[in-house]
């Protein structure tokens, strides 16, 4: 596959992976392209953790779950990323970023535009959909063949320092490289990241893979073989929409967007 090819096609998969194992060969590619990222100073902040075992897949896979449901019940998640959620074609034309909800039970259709509402959270709630979705990502979880921790080292990941800032961006470019091999593999990739939104559940993620404290876990991702069909989730989302050049790149100062790049 050509480079550009693969940069184009790269995208998180909401839906379920093979249950096939990740192969050896595959691991250690995917290992290599991120240990090729670039680092300030070589310092190669990063540290990773291939996860296969299944009670710690399975651990890990109900804490998310678990997570999930909190957050989408108590109303926390809906409020800190409203922002970005779409209900419309309409409005991801328009605004083209954010995830469009283009996949949602029939019951939950007429309430979209009250989302964001008490009305519509205690509806949510009493229709049981955060408990849908939490039991659908644990599934998700859990049917991984594969978990990618990254971590950082705390020697350079020196919180209110520079070093943070270039830790940060070097575990960015790290699973940049991871990302886009996943494509040229045929397999998927997703973060994991609602443990985070409830306090105290990335601390137990932590303890399950004795993480000392010399190293911040910073992500942990889901990975397997991309099944010849998609199957989507009840509940799901797309957002294969890009803003346009003009909206994002600007010529020789922040005042000028861009012109002539959107076709």
């Amino acid at each position: 596959m050509e480079f550009l090819d693969v940069v184009r096609r790269r995208k998180t998969t909401n839906g379920h992976l093979l249950p096939d194992p990740v192969s050896e060969e595959h691991q250690r590619l995917l290992m290599e392209v991120a240990g090729r990222a670039p680092s300030q100073l070589n310092s190669q902040p990063w540290r990773f953790v291939l996860i296969e075992e299944r009670d710690t897949i399975d651990a890990i896979a109900a804490i998310s779950g678990e997570s999930m449901t909190t957050a989408m019940s108590n109303g926390t998640f809906f409020e800190r990323y409203k922002r970005y959620f779409r209900f419309s074609q309409a409005e991801m034309d328009e605004r083209r970023d954010g995830m469009l909800f283009d996949k949602l039970p029939a019951p939950l259709r007429p309430f979209t535009s009250q989302v964001f509402t008490r009305r519509g959270q205690k509806l949510m709630n009493g229709l049981r959909v955060p408990q849908t979705l939490g039991e659908e990502n644990r599934k998700l979880v859990a049917g991984a063949p594969l978990l990618l921790a990254v971590l950082l080292d705390r020697e350079e990941n020196r919180e209110g320092e520079l070093s943070s800032f270039y830790s940060l961006f070097s575990m960015g470019a790290a699973m940049e490289n991871v990302w886009l091999t996943t494509v040229e593999l045929g397999m998927g990739i997703q973060f994991v990241s609602f443990p985070m939104e409830v306090p105290g559940n990335w601390e137990r993620i932590e303890r399950l893979l004795e993480v000392p404290d010399t190293l911040d876990l910073m992500a942990v991702y889901r990975l397997g073989y991309l099944p010849p069909a998609e199957r989507r989730p009840p509940i799901d989302w797309s957002s294969h929409q890009r803003k346009r050049p003009s909206q994002y790149v600007f010529r020789g100062t922040c005042a000028t967007p861009q012109e002539g790049w959107d076709d």
